[in-house]
């Protein structure tokens, strides 16, 4: 079958997005095993900026499937020196079976490197959109709720490329409702916005963007946020913390949502984004979502190069 990219969650069909989801809670919870799919294939995993979870997480998952991988700092590359990027894709593309990349800049130069059907590109978080992200959101979601449609989800704090890939997954499932709370001048896209206000027309989702911490909706399933530094950008504002601090996530947030998960998609900065109370308490799965990161990566790589997917029950289709 001819490969697959992953470069935004707009290339995923509705049903390819189930399947990926469906997959990764199966292997989550045991009901599948990795079988050796991916024999004979060699993985890229190129980090230009530091990663913990995603690098881990595809190495793991690669091995786990049969894969040999081959891993790249940002330092590696003749790019340094002076090679252009689209002559590194294409010599990537003649190597390599499969290029999970982090370069946390335009999403175009990834594009570049999937306008080839040899080697699948898997963008593993550009500037705007942090897709493989937004999958482990969505199987942790399905793996805690058993389901993902109807669920109620709090995001506190910068509107981020997480953030950007919440909304893009999220609305896509009927009955869902997505409330991001985003300092002013740190919110969404306008781009993006129209996209997740489309998808969730589409599918009988709602989603709505506040600047502030009044009135906030109550009995929701989730409450979630992200590092207020997102990895390889900083912010011109010098004061930016003032605009930041109403926007912490506390105890507080549970008085109305006594039963709400939180999730964070780490590294957590305890007393600033969250307190340690509410990252190490009883609410939060945060350490099991970074757990899934590892899950759903082999979903993402069985799907991008032998199309193996998962029915609704989690077994392959």
């Amino acid at each position: 079958m001819a490969i697959r990219h992953l470069i935004s969650l707009d290339d995923l069909t509705d049903a390819d997005l189930n399947s990926i989801v469906a997959r990764g809670a199966g292997f989550s919870s045991g009901e599948l095993t990795p079988a050796r799919t991916l024999e004979g294939t060699v993985a890229g995993i190129y980090s230009r900026k530091t990663s913990t979870r995603t690098r881990t997480a595809f190495s793991t998952g690669a091995l786990r499937l049969g894969a040999q991988i081959i891993a790249y700092h940002g330092s590696d590359l003749m790019i340094n020196t002076g090679e252009t990027s689209e002559d590194t894709g294409r010599v990537f593309s003649r190597m390599l079976d499969t290029l999970v990349a982090r370069t946390a800049g335009d999403p175009a130069e990834l594009r570049a490197w999937a306008s080839q059907d040899r080697m699948s590109v898997v963008n593993a978080m550009s500037a705007d959109e942090h897709p493989t992200q937004g999958l482990t959101d969505l199987t942790t979601l399905l793996r805690h709720f058993g389901r993902i449609a109807g669920l109620r989800v709090l995001y506190v704090g910068e509107g981020n490329n997480t953030a950007a890939a919440l909304a893009l997954g999220l609305t896509r499932f009927p009955g869902t409702v997505l409330e991001l709370r985003t300092p002013e001048g740190y919110g969404q896209g306008e781009d993006l916005r129209t996209r997740a206000l489309a998808l969730a027309a589409e599918h009988s989702a709602l989603i709505n963007e506040r600047h502030d911490m009044t009135d906030l909706p109550a009995d929701v399933d989730a409450v979630y946020t992200s590092r207020w530094q997102t990895t390889g950008t900083s912010k011109a504002d010098p004061g930016w913390r003032r605009d930041f601090a109403p926007f912490q996530v506390t105890e507080a947030l549970w008085e109305t949502s006594r039963r709400a998960v939180f999730l964070h998609d780490l590294p957590a900065h305890p007393g600033e984004e969250v307190t340690a109370d509410v990252l190490d308490g009883p609410h939060s799965i945060a350490f099991d979502q970074a757990e899934n990161k590892m899950h759903s990566a082999m979903a993402v790589l069985e799907w991008c190069r032998v199309g193996i997917v998962a029915d609704a029950a989690g077994g392959c289709a």
